[in-house]
């Protein structure tokens, strides 16, 4: 079966967010690419833009959570416009709670997590990068939400 690997789009803080996801889920970077990397003849970077993120990967369990810097010359991302949210199916409700809590710190919480009508453990947030998170634990359908 295909794995789904969220892939968010930044404004020249692509590595200040990820170092944020990697204090919550832990682990290690698969790869951290800088646009200074890719530079050739054919490939200038501006000096303004060697450092920014070509590409990032956090390994989160079975999934890879990637990312990249916008180049200037494409334009901004729109930060407050309504992405897709990146859902998360924690092990445990102690699971659940640390990754609410920790993901979620600095940003703006839309539904707090706690046992919802339809049976699970649910809460959902947009973290202090404007990414959209859902977050759920149920005892009866583990590892999908």
């Amino acid at each position: 079966m295909a794995l789904i690997n969220p892939h968010i789009n930044f404004n020249g803080n692509a590595e200040e967010a990820f170092n944020f996801y990697k204090s919550v889920f832990g682990g290690q970077f698969a790869k951290v690419m800088r646009f200074k990397d890719l530079e050739s003849p054919d490939f200038q970077v501006s000096e303004k833009e060697a450092h920014k993120i070509m590409h990032i990967a956090l390994p989160i369990g079975s999934n890879v959570l990637m990312g990249n810097d916008v180049p200037e010359i494409l334009g901004k991302t729109n930060e407050k416009e309504n992405r897709s949210k990146i859902a998360i199916s924690a092990e445990s409700r102690e699971e659940a709670d640390r990754l609410f809590n920790g993901l979620s710190k600095g940003g703006q919480i839309e539904m707090p997590i706690s046992d919802s009508p339809w049976g699970s453990y649910f809460g959902m947030f947009r973290d202090k990068y404007g990414i959209e998170w859902m977050v759920d634990y149920d005892v009866n359908y583990k590892g999908k939400v």
